[in-house]
């Protein structure tokens, strides 16, 4: 099939590694503008769109895209399908409609649960045992349309959003190049999602990131874990913002308050409202991600000093 691909960050780029193996013919990719990074803030092209650029592909970056010239392009480029990895914005009815068989959608849950931007952060953070992709028709509701297909993933006891979402993108790449194939040769079917089941997952946002010491140490581990690598976990320690790597539940340990710190030779302990968790990296303002360890001893954590 003639494939216009729509996607933006680094996560879309196994798609697009897939696609280019395929039997399909990719005439071009859409994503979100060149936006402002690092230091200079100079202009960025997206993951998605470096990716054609390096391979000669027309990159389409329309502010929005129901603007009247891209949905031209589109119409000029007249492709047979869409698919979508994290294009990052809504689009519209009269674009869904311009493809032959619509625009296709990888969704990093198993649908219905988790519709919306951050379906693997919050699968970490709430204790999901297994999630997995989606592949489903893109229309007007969020993440609401028929599925052609879904695979499973089980959440590890040490899994960061970030390594989920690594290995989803990766497994839901082929997942997406198979349903595109069996559209293609006319055997897709695509079920609607059940009624029940559904849970959004909003966006998390720098307040999510905030360790909550008077949680229970499962409940701080999942959070750091599903803040890691975005938004980034964090804290305060005599008023500076601190941000905190994956920690680990400590299987014992003394009795401390929530937020409580205590120094020992080979590692640092932070007390929760159950066991104490131990400390990974910790990062302070200005300065490079470091060993629990080592940051306690340069600051020297004096006792009974605790996070807040």
């Amino acid at each position: 099939m003639r494939l216009v691909f729509a996607g933006t960050p680094a996560v879309a780029v196994p798609a697009l590694d897939a696609i280019a193996a395929s039997g399909h013919e990719l005439v071009a990719v859409v994503t979100r503008p060149d936006a402002p990074a690092g230091r200079g803030r100079g202009l960025v092209r997206s993951p998605a769109g470096a990716w054609a650029d390096e391979r000669g592909i027309e990159v389409l970056t329309p502010q929005r895209p129901r603007e009247p010239e891209f949905l031209d392009r589109l119409r000029e480029l007249a492709p047979d399908c869409v698919p979508v990895v994290a294009y990052g914005a809504l689009v519209p009815p009269v674009a869904l409609e311009l493809p032959t068989h619509g625009w296709i959608n990888l969704h990093f849950s198993l649908l219905p649960a988790w519709r919306g931007a951050a379906p693997v952060q919050h699968a970490v953070l709430h204790g999901d045992e297994v999630t997995g992709a989606s592949v489903f028709q893109l229309e007007q509701g969020l993440d609401t349309g028929p599925v052609f297909g879904t695979l499973t993933d089980e959440i590890r006891p040490t899994d960061t959003s970030g390594d989920l979402l690594d290995r989803l993108a990766v497994s839901g790449a082929g997942l997406l190049v198979a349903v595109l194939d069996a559209i293609e040769a006319g055997t897709a079917r695509a079920e609607p999602q059940p009624g029940d089941g559904i849970s959004l997952a909003p966006k998390l946002t720098v307040v999510d990131g905030q360790v909550r010491w008077t949680d229970p140490a499962f409940a701080v581990d999942r959070r750091i874990r599903a803040c890691t690598p975005a938004p980034g976990a964090w804290t305060t320690f005599r008023d500076d913002r601190v941000k905190l790597g994956p920690v680990r539940p400590a299987t014992d340990g003394p009795d401390l308050k929530p937020g409580e710190l205590l120094v020992e030779r080979k590692q640092v302990l932070a007390g929760t409202a159950t066991t104490p968790v131990v400390l990974g990296e910790v990062r302070a303002a200005g300065k490079k991600a470091m060993p629990a360890t080592d940051w306690a001893r340069g600051v020297r954590v004096q006792t009974g000093e605790q996070f807040t």
